[in-house]
């Protein structure tokens, strides 16, 4: 944990029993809650940021629409987490697949400007190329902490 937390005592939740709902490797299994959130060693999902109701995959269409509650309003890592979210679908999901990613409505204090930047290509690519906040964005993916 880091120093100086926003909300230094988050609600945790348990977790969840998954059960595949499908065979296709592109279905909403694929996209794992158990991204870790960037502040605390615990999971979007045992915070209530990310859960399986707010995740909806269209093969059909090839869309993927996100929406995220952060843990606070004012949350300053929101766009981490939705950083996390983009990029784990960049692993999961085909490049033709369009992705929107947003913070569940009147869920942050910043939603219109949040959700304009994680839904930016060009943004998010900038993003991603800062080292600082690339290595961020892996620790939460690819973490065995929790």
């Amino acid at each position: 944990m880091t120093l100086g937390l926003i909300n230094a005592n988050p609600i945790v939740h348990a977790k969840k029993e998954r059960v595949a709902r499908c065979e296709d490797p592109h279905c909403d299994d694929a996209v794992d809650p158990d991204i870790r959130d960037p502040e605390h060693p615990y999971s979007l999902e045992q915070l209530s940021v990310l859960s399986e109701e707010s995740i909806t995959v269209d093969d059909k269409l090839g869309r993927i629409l996100i929406t995220f509650t952060p843990t606070i309003q004012h949350c300053s890592m929101a766009t981490v987490i939705g950083l996390c979210l983009r990029v784990k679908l960049q692993e999961c999901f085909p490049p033709h697949y369009k992705v929107d990613i947003k913070v569940s409505p009147g869920s942050h204090a910043d939603e219109e400007a949040v959700n304009k930047q994680l839904n930016d290509k060009e943004r998010v690519a900038a993003a991603l190329e800062n080292p600082n906040l690339r290595q961020l964005v892996d620790e939460c993916l690819y973490s065995n902490e929790l």
